[in-house]
């Protein structure tokens, strides 16, 4: 299964779960295809493309990301900083 397609399975936490081991084992298994492999560029990327998401949704006709909840987005990145 590839990446964009489990991105559309995603309708739950264990869903998220599931798409976040997606994530990492396609990184190990197709480090070429990242242009961000290191956690410094990885949120480098993800911060800048935060940044222009309005202009994405206006651009892709993908309304979905003007709506989620970005503080338990917050929550989950930052426990990630020391949960193991």
């Amino acid at each position: 299964m590839t990446i964009s397609r489990d991105i559309d399975s995603v309708e739950s936490k264990e869903d998220l779960a599931d798409f976040l081991a997606a994530l990492r084992n396609d990184l190990i298994e197709n480090p070429d295809d990242w242009e961000n492999q290191t956690l410094d560029r990885f949120l480098d990327g993800m911060e800048s493309w935060v940044r222009v998401i309005d202009a994405y949704s206006r651009n892709a006709g993908d309304v979905e990301v003007l709506s989620p909840s970005w503080k338990t987005f917050a929550k989950i990145l930052s426990a990630a900083k020391v949960y193991e």
